[in-house]
């Protein structure tokens, strides 16, 4: 609803930011909504960046976008349809017009739309959008961007190059003045970034402010927005990608365990940031490996948990496939270690910068012989430390690597995060043998206890000496063996090890609906937000549907076969050619239905909806 004075009230709004690489659309976005949480909205975000690190300028390929939604409600989906657009070039336009908003808003820097830029965009001879009426249904504003911003700051002293890179803080001012935010925390933000060059720092503080006195005193401008903040349960908050919560997950488990965090890596996108979050903790102990490949990433961080460290390598797509061998070896070794995936679009190279569920297959299968591994699955940024401390907790108190499955969507995405506290974490056991644990007063390697969990002992432990090695131990003594019932012995041990952590893990509940509903959603992952939206509409909208979402994907809660059994529908969503629903349907027995989407993109909620829709009305 607008008012006299053109300010319309909504409960939550979505904006893209989109523009060329260089146009610093992810710096815009980011500040954006790190503003947006400061003030007490909720978010959800989704940057989408070209697969190339210099895609061609101009281009749709190289087309780098930033989207948000925020608002006074609780927000679980970065949206389906943008309501404003910031295009800062043709190319921009045309990638992302197809998913605004019949009525939206569109900001365009019309510098972005001259002759080149429009025959980069692979816009016909002549044929100029802004021009014509091919955007007549929607609310056009056409601001020359780059004039403005090298006008108002003409008197810095700044290079052509470094006004043509302070266009997107006159942006940000626009859309501050456009949604009545304050632009305090951006300054500060800039104020500390560029420390050491204030002459920048006030340029692009002058960037912002003349773009909140344009929308001011312009008269083009006839729409404004108002969105209170969100109620959100009382607490410290702070905005957290999923790559920032793994690494704070990683220094706190380190910090409860008592045990040195390692970390053996290799770059690879999207995983890399959390390589670089941790580099920045070695004042707090914190060990950070580049290695020169996969493979000798995995063997550091195996090498390390053989020390004494809580261990992890992280890595994506291909790079999980090269570590896959020293995987088996950590296995039979019976070590600690956290082997996180942060998924992207494949095989092989595949959609680097893309998002996609590739690899819930390989994580339960992906190695040669028997070889059983916990798999943890995050369902949003802020989850991802949840997820990750308790991968941290199993990996050290039940000797078995843990595999955790990330993806770009969520490693990337931002949401609003209500941080524990040190005492509110649970404890993690880390218990070193340092005594013979048999009658005749040797040290036996692989006596297990209760939970089938093997001693762990630091080298050098004087008596525990022992043998380690990839071949085949003997049962308790740990000697070499090739006899074929110890062998069958020893597989079943470490699978029964496995199986026994299902006493240790919650039980599946509903996140929506109940036992009682015609059908259920079962997700995981990154579906979470759009499967929950969709089914909070439903049910609203008067139809009878649940939703259970995974965290625990192997083992699974143990009451999942009863809770599934009551359902004669059974949707699964998921962001590959149907992987999930394979083990459900094997397991189980039964009927699930896949909903499957492999575009480098994550569901829509309205994709869900229908197909929901569409199988109730089959009935």
């Amino acid at each position: 609803m607008k008012t006299e004075d053109g300010v319309i009230e909504k409960e939550s709004v979505v904006v893209r930011f989109s523009g060329d690489s260089g146009d610093g659309m992810q710096l815009t976005g980011t500040q954006f909504t790190d503003t947006t949480a400061f003030l007490g909205k909720d978010i959800s975000t989704f940057p989408e960046f070209p697969a190339e690190i210099r895609a061609p300028a101009g281009t749709i390929a190289g087309v780098s976008g930033f989207q948000v939604h925020f608002g006074s409600k609780e927000i679980f989906t970065a949206g389906d349809e943008y309501d404003v657009l910031v295009a800062m070039n043709a190319a921009a336009l045309k990638s992302d017009i197809g998913n605004l908003k019949k009525g939206g808003i569109i900001i365009t820097n019309t510098a972005g739309f001259d002759s080149k830029n429009l025959r980069l965009a692979e816009y016909q001879d002549g044929v100029n959008p802004l021009e014509d009426e091919s955007l007549s249904e929607y609310e056009v504003y056409k601001v020359n961007i780059t004039s403005l911003t090298k006008e108002a700051l003409k008197e810095t002293g700044l290079s052509n190059k470094e006004l043509e890179r302070s266009k997107n803080m006159f942006v940000l001012g626009m859309l501050y003045w456009i949604f009545d935010q304050s632009p305090d925390y951006t300054i500060n933000f800039i104020n500390e970034k560029f420390s050491k060059n204030p002459e920048l720092a006030q340029a692009n503080i002058l960037a912002i402010k003349s773009g909140i006195n344009f929308g001011e005193t312009t008269e083009i401008f006839n729409t404004r927005f108002k969105i209170n903040a969100s109620p959100q349960p009382p607490g410290t908050y702070r905005s957290i990608t999923g790559n920032n919560a793994i690494a704070i997950a990683l220094i706190s488990a380190s910090e409860i365990s008592g045990l040195p965090l390692f970390l053996g890596s290799y770059p690879i996108t999207p995983a890399s940031d959390i390589l670089h979050e941790l580099s920045k903790y070695k004042h707090s102990g914190v060990r950070t490996f580049q290695a020169e490949d996969e493979i000798a990433a995995i063997c550091s961080a195996i090498g390390a948990s053989y020390g004494g460290s809580l261990s992890v390598t992280t890595t994506s797509g291909p790079g999980m496939s090269l570590k896959t061998e020293a995987l088996g070896l950590a296995t039979i070794l019976e070590l600690p270690l956290i082997v996180i995936n942060i998924q992207r679009g494949g095989p092989s190279t595949g959609l680097p910068t893309k998002t996609e569920q590739s690899d819930l297959l390989q994580a339960m299968y992906g190695r040669h012989g028997e070889c059983p591994l916990p798999i943890l699955a995050p369902c949003s940024p802020s989850d991802c430390f949840d997820t990750v401390y308790e991968a941290c907790k199993l990996t050290v108190e039940h000797m078995t690597p843990v595999i955790v499955l990330s993806d770009g969507y969520i490693a990337n995405g931002s949401e609003p995060w209500k941080f524990p506290a040190a005492y509110d974490l649970p404890k993690i056991k880390s218990v070193f043998a340092d005594k013979p644990n048999s009658d005749d007063g040797t040290f036996l390697p692989y006596k297990r206890d209760e939970n089938f969990v093997r001693p762990r002992v630091k080298p050098g432990t004087k008596g525990l000496e022992h043998r380690i090695g990839g071949l085949e131990k003997a049962n308790e003594t740990g000697d070499i063996s090739y006899e074929p019932h110890n062998h069958e012995l020893m597989v079943n041990l470490r699978q029964a090890k496995v199986d026994k952590i299902t006493d240790s893990i919650p039980e599946a509940k509903f996140d929506s609906g109940s036992e009682d509903s015609e059908l259920l959603v079962l997700g995981w992952g990154s579906t979470y937000g759009t499967i929950k939206t969709a089914v909070l509409e439903l049910i609203s909208e008067g139809y009878n549907v649940s939703h259970i979402h995974l965290r625990h994907m192997n083992p699974f809660p143990k009451n999942l076969g009863l809770l599934l059994m009551k359902f004669k529908n059974i949707l699964i969503p998921e962001i590959n050619n149907g992987q999930l629903i394979k083990i459900i349907r094997d397991k189980y027995l039964v009927p699930a239905i896949g909903l499957n989407k492999i575009q480098g993109l994550p569901f829509t909620t309205s994709e869900i909806k229908n197909k929901i829709l569409e199988i109730l009305n089959k009935k």
